[in-house]
């Protein structure tokens, strides 16, 4: 069996099994609201993929949601920005999973191949073997879920449309959950950064499928995810806005981070 080996285990989120365990479980503890997770049976997420001191918690503000569901959904479509290489559409993975410090995580194999027949869909392990937007959100997956199979996307310059087809392609049914993974704004000043991430929030609720790169760098995820939303009629909920500056860091210079839910 071929793993994609971890890249920045030890650098955005703990190395080591143990101290990783105990870190996510913080933050979901720390994030725990009954009274929305009773109410809410979320079929996509937003979540952002800093290091862990920095989006962390608004993360496990949307990872929260999963437990009532730990057994229902077996499959996640896992969505990610490539931010190590350019990449023109979108980029799916050879191996057979990903290796992380709780164990490995299975690819959905068969799916993968039936998406390669999709326009924009390549297979390229090299987009994949440094991204961290996807690789980030496998420890939450692995806390809150039991075992699950991923089909893993690295999106790069990209139609929506063809965004939105992939999706369609995946939806599946309440087995299948979809995790978008987006920063927000980048290194803006505390104040500016706030009044820009609320907009793209104000657009994130009316499910508009043109963000723009300076306003998330999942833009190109976002705007055909929104296309799919809009034709589901799904609902936004938010979550979780702030910033680095809330977090862990100055607020000379901060990043945004948003945790959405769709429903």
């Amino acid at each position: 069996m071929v793993t994609r080996s971890p890249a920045v285990a030890g650098t955005f989120y703990p190395e080591h099994a143990s101290e990783l365990a105990g870190c996510v479980a913080r933050y979901l503890a720390d994030a725990v609201d009954l009274s929305i997770a009773e109410t809410l049976r979320p079929k996509v997420l937003i979540v952002p993929h800093a290091g862990y001191v920095y989006s962390g918690p608004v993360a496990a503000s949307a990872y929260r949601l999963l437990g009532a569901y730990r057994a229902e959904i077996q499959r996640i479509v896992l969505l990610g920005p490539a931010h190590r290489e350019y990449l023109q559409g979108m980029a799916v993975p050879s191996v057979d999973g990903f290796a992380m410090p709780n164990g490995e995580v299975p690819l959905d194999i068969d799916t993968i191949s039936q998406v390669l027949d999709l326009p924009s869909v390549v297979t390229s392990d090299r987009a994949h073997a440094m991204e961290h937007s996807l690789e980030v959100q496998l420890p939450f997956l692995q806390s809150v879920l039991n075992r699950f199979v991923l089909v893993p996307i690295v999106v790069g310059d990209c139609p929506s449309e063809d965004v939105a087809g992939l999706l369609e392609a995946t939806w599946g049914g309440t087995e299948t959950l979809i995790v978008v993974s987006s920063d927000l704004s980048h290194y803006r000043p505390y104040a500016v950064a706030q009044t820009s991430d609320a907009a793209t929030t104000r657009e994130i609720l009316a499910r508009s499928s043109t963000l723009t790169g300076e306003q998330a760098c999942g833009a190109y995820a976002i705007n055909g995810l929104m296309r799919v939303a809009v034709a589901h009629d799904l609902q936004v909920r938010v979550l979780d806005v702030r910033n680095s500056g809330d977090t862990a860091g100055d607020r000379s210079q901060v990043v945004g981070y948003g945790a959405y839910a769709l429903s």
